[in-house]
């Protein structure tokens, strides 16, 4: 008679025989018992709704939130609007300043200047102007008046018109004998030059200046800069030659 025993019939040596189960999940796919569960599907409907709900319950709010967006993008679109418009106007009125300049009507070229830089400040025309009206008064010979100007445009100007700006400067104090004060617009101007043949002009400026103002060694270092690093531009020959003769002929290599 066959002895009863405590553990089911399966593999030899009392391995149990374990029975996978499994179950179908909620998309059709079989998955075995034991293993991680799908993550559950998020209905795009349910966050709509529970958005919509929100919407319900919070109405004051959300009219507010509607509100301030509303009037958010239509001072943006305004504010845009405004600020294109303003430049074709000033814009307009530069054709005008610009060709009295040109023809050398100085007391209209004046005029016409100093009413966009008044009236449109902020524009690229208005910074224009800035130059064209301190151009007007180095060619009338008011130099310290031109100075005053420059002195307040040049450091807040845009990248397009600083090193123009800082130029002017420069010749305005050359015209009133303050070499000095001439160099180190120079100098200015050229770091802010985008052009390499600006900068290399605007450093033999600088040399130049540096030179009557009796500072040698800073002229030496302008024109130095030149040879060394804007020898593609055409103002390296007259730099070697400055060199050449503040250095005796020993020009540094």
């Amino acid at each position: 008679m066959a002895g009863c025993s405590s553990h089911p019939r399966g593999i030899p040596g009392g391995g149990v025989e374990q029975h996978t189960q499994h179950t179908r999940g909620s998309s059709g796919i079989m998955t075995s018992a034991g293993t991680a569960r799908p993550r559950p599907v998020v209905d795009d409907s349910d966050a709509l709704m529970r958005t919509i709900a929100w919407i319900k319950a919070h109405r004051q709010l959300s009219l507010v939130a509607v509100a301030i967006l509303v009037v958010v993008g239509g001072l943006v679109w305004w504010n845009s609007l405004s600020t294109r418009q303003s430049e074709q106007n000033a814009g307009r009125d530069l054709v005008s300043a610009r060709l009295a300049v040109e023809s050398r009507n100085f007391p209209v070229a004046s005029s016409e200047l100093s009413r966009i830089i008044a009236n449109r400040s902020g524009t690229h025309a208005a910074q224009e102007a800035n130059l064209l009206l301190a151009q007007v008064r180095l060619a009338q010979g008011q130099n310290q008046t031109a100075i005053e100007l420059l002195r307040r445009f040049a450091p807040g100007a845009s990248r397009d018109f600083r090193a123009q700006a800082y130029g002017l400067l420069g010749a305005a104090y050359e015209n009133v004998a303050h070499p000095r004060e001439a160099a180190d617009a120079y100098q200015q101007g050229a770091a802010a030059a985008q052009m390499p043949f600006l900068r290399a002009q605007f450093l033999s400026d600088a040399g130049r200046a540096w030179t009557a103002a009796g500072d040698t060694a800073k002229a030496v270092a302008a024109y130095q800069e030149i040879v060394t690093t804007l020898d593609s531009t055409n103002t390296v020959v007259e730099a070697k030659v400055r060199l050449g003769e503040l250095t005796r002929g020993a020009i540094p290599k």
